[in-house]
């Protein structure tokens, strides 16, 4: 019965998306609300053990973004001080110059794979684009050989890597270790972006030769005012900073008595919200004051870049509500016992279950959030499951097959000048490379752990 309930949800969710063009937030609540009705459960809680659909809702969503907010906050903010100071012009620029024109490929999807750590995959993606075209424009290589490394290098990150808002999500949902996550992400996810960027772009760069589009390259290759930007060491440590900083409370944990004073700072100062609030503070001097703006204009920047990320937040807190009513109703504990005999590895169903949520809404973000939701009482009640390679195989899932009903194809498609045909051949080939490999990794370090 609790299954046909969690399939039903899924297609009316699916189907509110895509036909009905409902916004995901409404839609998410909306099925949330179903959900709980058909299972059964209390319009309005009858006491504080038995939650009401309301209270089911009220205390996903807030559990979610109570974390999530504060990280997306900072973590927005970090990129705007990097866009605004010039630093990720930097980075590109001096790893351009290391690398030479032969190697300028494998240039860009190192740049997008730092760059992206910070920010979304939209903001990356617009922060760059320019330096692709004044590359395509000097050296006369295809759009696409430089284009689909820069892209594949800002996919990876944005599905695979905390603290990227859904991945960062998904450590919550499963209960994993925050920097375990990142270091494995971080291994699972160079090799794959090496495999969808570099070698694939110029394998399918030789075969679609594409210019830069005459309307976009006036408005952005336009020659920017001489500025000096900041040192590429300086901006480096700064992207890197919360990175670092998590990393050391993992090592911690796992070193250190945990009772000592010094674990218990290392844990704190490792706590992704503390790292993310040290590194944007670090970035208001390092790329704000020390750059040369004023006070206004940091304070500025951290209002603007605020704005777009409130949809996102609210589609992912959505999606929290979601996970937290198929909890309360008792669904998820009816499928896990379903998934305890059906013998499937917890791997392949959070990969397989984002997979169709991803295919068919188009949102990276829902469906690693949905199978997140589904996937974690079946972990949960499976002994020995590696929490950390579930977010990745779940995030790599959430990857696959981009196409028609995704935003970031048609982004892809307006900026590189393409046919749909061409894009498919590209974009999709691409995020699908990504989902596979990276799942195929997924899977050999979870043997050899």
């Amino acid at each position: 019965m609790g299954i046909a309930i969690v399939i039903a949800a899924i297609i009316v969710l699916l189907l509110l998306i895509t036909a009905a063009k409902m916004h995901p937030f409404v839609a998410l609540i909306s099925v949330s609300v179903g959900v709980g009705l058909a299972m059964g459960m209390p319009l309005i809680a009858p006491s504080p053990e038995t939650p009401g659909i309301i209270d089911s809702i009220k205390a996903g969503l807030g559990n979610t973004l109570g974390f999530l907010a504060i990280v997306l906050a900072l973590g927005t903010m970090l990129g705007k001080m990097m866009a605004e100071s010039g630093g990720a012009e930097r980075i590109a620029k001096t790893l351009i110059n290391r690398f030479g024109q032969k190697r300028v490929h494998w240039a860009m999807m190192v740049v997008a794979f730092l760059v992206g750590i910070p920010i979304f995959f939209q903001v990356g993606f617009v922060l760059l684009i320019p330096l692709v075209f004044t590359i395509a424009i000097e050296t006369g290589i295809s759009l696409v050989t430089i284009g689909i490394p820069l892209v594949a290098g800002l996919s990876v990150v944005h599905g695979l890597v905390p603290p990227h808002p859904a991945a960062m999500a998904a450590v919550g949902i499963f209960k994993a270790d925050v920097g375990k996550t990142i270091l494995y992400s971080i291994i699972v996810g160079l090799p794959t972006a090496i495999i969808a960027g570099p070698l694939f772009g110029k394998w399918i760069g030789s075969r679609i030769h594409k210019s830069v589009p005459a309307d976009i390259a006036e408005q952005l290759v336009q020659q920017k005012e001489a500025r000096e930007l900041p040192g590429f060491g300086n901006t480096l440590f700064t992207i890197l900073l919360p990175v670092i900083l998590m990393l050391i409370a993992s090592v911690a944990n796992v070193t250190l008595d945990q009772k000592s004073e010094a674990a218990k700072v290392l844990r704190f100062i490792g706590d992704p919200i503390v790292a993310l609030l040290i590194a944007t503070v670090y970035s208001f001097f390092s790329l704000g004051y020390a750059r040369g703006f004023t006070r206004d204009a940091v304070l500025k920047f951290a209002n603007d870049c605020l704005g777009p990320v409130a949809n996102i937040l609210l589609v992912i807190g959505a999606g929290g509500a979601f996970n937290k009513v198929l909890l309360d109703s008792g669904i998820g504990n009816q499928i896990a016992e379903v998934a305890k005999h059906s013998h499937l590895s917890p791997l392949l169903l959070g990969w397989g279950i984002a997979a169709l949520i991803r295919v068919a809404t188009g949102s990276a973000t829902v469906s690693m959030m949905t199978a997140a939701g589904i996937v974690a009482p079946i972990a949960a009640s499976i002994p020995g499951t590696n929490t950390e390679l579930l977010v990745l195989a779940t995030g790599a899932g959430s990857l696959i097959l981009s196409h028609v009903n995704d935003s970031g194809f048609w982004m892809i498609k307006e900026y590189f000048g393409m046919t749909v045909k061409e894009t498919l051949m590209t974009w999709t080939v691409m995020e699908t490379i990504i989902s596979v490999v990276a799942f195929m990794f997924v899977l050999l370090l979870n043997v050899v752990l």
